[in-house]
């Protein structure tokens, strides 16, 4: 039964060759019917072509110019970055279906099988949906805005924000490295605004020995901060005995900078605490631990 089917596909295929070698012109007249529609394809490729790459630089520009006309109003950089991502999203998608379109798809098709997948799509990608209205969010509710140092306390990432997307936030290190967040997380966690308020107040411990006069320390602190030029004046400042521990006396003191100078300022007073106490006599005592033998 394989055999005899073979011998007539066999058979068939040689006559075949045989009637185009007798006719040659039946290949003319296949190519000759197959032209107009091959030409017509060719012709609607390089049409899908131009109107990408046309597409694309239209995209483009009404990108920055959505852009510059946003930075004209003065609006924060976050909703600018959020608002020419989700346009340009968008005109892509325009563009995808213009394209479909000179193929014979119809934006209805399109819809439909949208439609028909939109459970699964959903279920898919709602993680993306998620980080999406998580970035409405952030533009809506404005916990923190572009240039901002914050603290994500779930994962203890922290940084400067340098970009809010569509679906991430980007924050940049102290020592440049770059953390790339999902909206949906930074939504739904502890957020620590480090830089919102325009003044932080430093706290500052320090140890002294259980000999020293605490008059003279006070004074000698108080006089410190008084003498940064950094320090607000207009604030509060505290100097005052925090904790009597093991082996030194904790002294506390507390004042008001602007949140520019705040990690200079406290390293600088820091270093003045140091050697103002070295100039006075007042001694930093390290852990002690007393030790009695009994015979």
């Amino acid at each position: 039964m394989l055999l005899s089917y073979v011998l007539t596909e066999l058979n068939t295929e040689e006559a075949v060759i045989e009637q185009l070698v007798e006719n040659p012109g039946i290949i003319r007249t296949y190519l000759e019917r197959i032209m107009p529609s091959l030409l017509g394809f060719l012709i609607q490729v390089i049409l899908t072509i131009i109107v990408l790459l046309v597409g694309s630089r239209i995209i483009k520009l009404l990108v920055r110019m959505l852009g510059k006309s946003l930075e004209r109003g003065n609006a924060e950089k976050g909703v600018i970055t959020f608002l020419c991502s989700l346009l340009k999203y968008a005109l892509y998608f325009v563009l995808v279906m213009i394209v479909l379109s000179q193929f014979g798809v119809t934006a209805g098709s399109v819809v439909a099988v949208l439609g028909s997948a939109g459970l699964t799509a959903g279920l898919a990608l709602q993680g993306s949906l998620a980080n999406f209205a998580g970035g409405v969010l952030i533009l809506l509710l404005k916990p923190f805005v572009v240039g901002d140092y914050i603290v994500e306390n779930s994962g203890k990432q922290e940084g400067t924000v340098s970009e809010i997307s569509i679906f991430y936030t980007k924050l940049l290190t102290p020592d440049n490295k770059l953390i790339l967040i999902p909206n949906g997380t930074l939504s739904n966690t502890i957020i620590t605004n480090v830089t919102h308020m325009e003044k932080r107040r430093i706290d500052l411990l320090v140890g002294v020995a259980y000999d020293s006069d605490l008059a003279n320390v006070k004074k000698i602190l108080r006089q410190l901060v008084e003498e940064d030029e950094a320090v607000l004046k207009t604030e509060p400042i505290d100097v005052f005995v925090s904790e009597l521990g093991d082996s030194s006396i904790q002294m506390g003191v507390r004042f008001w900078v602007g949140k520019d100078h705040y990690w200079e300022t406290k390293w600088r007073l820091t270093e003045k605490i140091k050697n103002r106490f070295d100039e006075n006599g007042v001694s930093i005592p390290f852990p002690q631990l007393d030790v009695q033998l009994k015979n």
